[in-house]
């Protein structure tokens, strides 16, 4: 896990610094808000711990640039303990609020709190952004289909085409409603583009493209998606 701590109070961040890299965290650090920000949009972290009163950009406006970008679990860190502080910190995006002075081991555990949550919720939203049906699963987020575990080329017209018939499965659309959803209805092409996308779709996702299992024709009609061992339509 990679932390940014930013504070300017340089002695604290090296205390900080020294208990976290302990614990085994990757640890970065700056001493003003714009730094921060700067850091927060290249440097993928898991976690910012940001001073509320900094030089430059203070804690609170450091944190509100963040968010524009990212979703980061942010503890914000205040010499004071006046509500209107917390609700600011809070205002501006912050997850959770340490109050100067602090005891190190509580940082710790609020630090282990938010990336637990933020791990669950990572993990809800890969569930969620996975589309899998036998042996085949569709990365939505990334845009990659995988099979058997490996991850196969597709074409960006061939991932939509899959994308739209496992959304829907076991939809018949015909070649004609492929081409204005997939193409768009200003595609000059004509239908038997939609054949040859789902013949190469066969030759990279099913088992045997000559039999089919996923993609399947009605004969007369179009193609629709179906899961292993179902019925025809």
């Amino acid at each position: 896990m990679k932390i940014l701590v930013v504070d300017d109070e340089k002695l604290l961040v090296k205390g900080i610094r020294f208990n976290l890299e302990n614990e085994g965290y990757q640890v970065e650090v700056a001493y003003d808000g714009a730094a921060a920000v700067e850091l927060a949009r290249t440097g993928n972290f898991d976690l910012i711990i940001l001073d509320l009163m900094m030089p430059v950009l203070s804690g609170s406006e450091a944190c509100m640039k963040i968010r524009e970008f990212s979703n980061v679990p942010v503890i914000m860190l205040t010499a004071r303990s006046e509500d209107a502080d917390k609700l600011m910190g809070f205002a501006c995006g912050a997850d959770d609020y340490v109050t100067k002075p602090f005891n190190i081991m509580e940082l710790k555990a609020r630090i282990r709190a938010l990336l637990r949550r933020a791990g669950t919720a990572r993990q809800q939203r890969r569930s969620a952004a996975l589309l899998t049906v036998g042996s085949l699963s569709l990365d939505t987020e990334q845009r990659v289909a995988i099979r058997d575990g490996r991850i196969i080329d597709l074409t960006a017209k061939e991932y939509d085409l899959i994308e739209l018939l496992m959304k829907n499965p076991r939809r018949v659309y015909s070649r004609e409603n492929l081409m204005n959803l997939v193409w768009g209805y200003s595609y000059v092409g004509d239908y038997r583009t939609v054949d040859v996308h789902v013949r190469r779709l066969r030759e990279k996702l099913e088992p045997n493209p000559a039999e089919p299992v996923y993609i399947i024709t009605k004969w007369g009609v179009g193609y629709y998606f179906q899961g292993e061992n179902q019925p025809a339509i």
